[in-house]
């Protein structure tokens, strides 16, 4: 990984840094926390989605991500500022609309690091418990948690890809290990062969298993947002998006396919569908032993410490970004030390504190109801920016001409846009299900998130001096690229 930066002046505008294309990826791919998915999605995608097939969705999925990369990276050239959705939306669709996008992103990241703090209190308990040690309420574990993401927070972003790496690698190596014993043993009644299947693929609830598919990969576009941190961003962040997205699709797809064929076809779909708490660790204590089951019961924990550090840092920035804009201006100064988003991240630690001592105070479960409740208002919220951002790519190169590829500008974001409304399509009609079967808190939940952005709107609208580099001002001046040019 790249060396530290040289210290930021203090109260400097803007962040500094030297990250590579590694660092980046792997503090985006441990957003999504690969290990937790395979632990809580792929369960509930084969049990109450596609069945067997479900690991096809996750290649569906990636493709139409992919799409959407294609204009994303394309544009960011163009967009010299970090924070990815809503500077892409400001300059494709107006200052208005872009601190629309800029309020419904800092919700939406907040919303899935409390969604992981709720998971993590939970799973720290359980697991201190299961060996002897004393069972305390979930928000004491997630309390001590939030102190350590506070601190890394706090110094340099090369500290925290430093860590995330560590981990990031560790549960990934856990489970590619399960993916080798699996295979190369043939699976249980041999390989599943449902993942080819246009039929199976296309049966039960296809509906809820792109939901929950889709929610797999929120965090891959924070790329972006560490622009300003990058050591060569106009080549670091396209790498990254397409490195990020392109992992995270195939191990998805690749662990979810091993899963599936180590219990045989209708064998997962029954032990998925009745007990998709324990689905993963049964898996590998069957194939691995219980030393593999004890290990990934670890390693589940790290993944949620890596995920939650990981949107911790992407919301600072959010908070960063908008120092001097929407939020007083100490939001925008860096650390004289570390160069560090350092109020930011203060801020980002104290909303969060305030979050869960509400939670706590309410008695809701820390998994059905807190991380229930939060990833699906972060799952709904992500997919309504990457169609906004969709729409922004599309509306800054017909306007601006800055560049006349079509697949870039054009085809890959206008098919990506087609996908991903049909994937908020049909999380909208699921929500209930996403969020645990209200229909009223769904509404409920909708509502915070239209609200939050029409305040961020109507904030764009009345303050001139917000957002200074309008579609007018940015810079659209930069010669066009020519179809013939890579």
């Amino acid at each position: 990984m790249a060396a530290p930066a040289a210290s930021a002046p203090a109260g400097a505008s803007r962040l500094a840094g030297t990250l590579g294309v590694g660092s980046i990826v792997f503090m985006v791919v441990a957003a999504a926390a690969p290990l937790t998915v395979i632990a809580g999605t792929i369960p509930l995608g084969v049990g109450a989605g596609n069945g067997a097939a479900f690991p096809a969705t996750f290649v569906l999925c990636a493709v139409v991500l992919l799409l959407f990369a294609v204009g994303f990276c394309a544009m960011s050239p163009h967009v010299p500022d970090a924070g990815a959705f809503f500077t892409y939306v400001r300059h494709g669709l107006g200052r208005p609309l872009g601190m629309g996008a800029a309020f419904l992103a800092l919700a939406t990241y907040t919303a899935v690091q409390l969604a992981v703090y709720g998971y993590i209190g939970a799973a720290i308990d359980e697991l201190v418990a299961g060996y002897g040690g004393p069972s305390l309420p979930w928000w004491v574990w997630t309390l001590v948690v939030m102190a350590i993401v506070a601190v890394l927070g706090y110094r340099h972003i090369e500290l925290s890809s430093r860590v995330l790496g560590v981990l990031l690698l560790a549960e990934i190596a856990i489970v590619v290990v399960l993916d080798v014993v699996v295979i190369a043993a043939g699976g249980a009644q041999g390989l599943s062969t449902a993942v080819f299947d246009p039929v199976q693929i296309g049966s039960g609830a296809v509906g809820i298993a792109i939901m929950f598919a889709i929610a797999s990969f929120i965090g891959f576009e924070a790329t972006a947002v560490f622009r300003d941190e990058a050591r060569d961003p106009q080549r670091t962040i396209p790498r990254a998006t397409y490195l990020a997205l392109v992992i995270v699709g195939v191990f998805y797809a690749v662990s979810s396919w091993a899963i599936v064929s180590a219990w045989g076809d209708e064998a997962a779909v029954a032990e998925s569908a009745a007990s998709p708490g324990t689905f993963l660790l049964s898996t590998a204590t069957n194939w691995l032993g219980p030393v593999g089951g004890q290990v990934v019961t670890v390693l589940l924990v790290t993944s949620l410490f890596a995920a939650i550090l990981a949107f911790h840092n992407v919301a600072a920035r959010y908070w960063f970004a908008l120092g001097g804009r929407a939020f007083p201006a100490a939001c925008g100064r860096t650390h004289a030390r570390h160069g560090s988003p350092h109020v930011a991240s203060l801020v980002q630690t104290a909303v969060g504190f305030l979050f869960i001592v509400v939670f706590a105070v309410a008695g809701l479960d820390p998994v059905a109801q807190v991380f229930a409740w939060m990833a699906g208002t972060a799952t709904l919220g992500v997919l309504a920016l990457m169609v906004l951002t969709c729409v922004a790519v599309l509306v800054f190169f017909a306007r601006s001409g800055a560049d006349r590829r079509p697949w870039n500008t054009r085809i890959a974001p206008a098919l990506g846009l087609l996908g991903l409304l049909g994937c908020l399509v049909l999380t909208i009609g699921n929500f209930p299900t996403l969020i645990g079967g209200s229909t009223g808190l769904a509404l409920g939940i909708g509502a915070v998130l239209v609200a939050v952005t029409a305040v961020g709107v109507v904030l764009g609208l009345v303050r001139r001096d917000v957002t200074p580099d309008t579609p007018d001002t940015a810079d659209t001046t930069a010669r066009p690229v020519t179809p013939h040019e890579s």
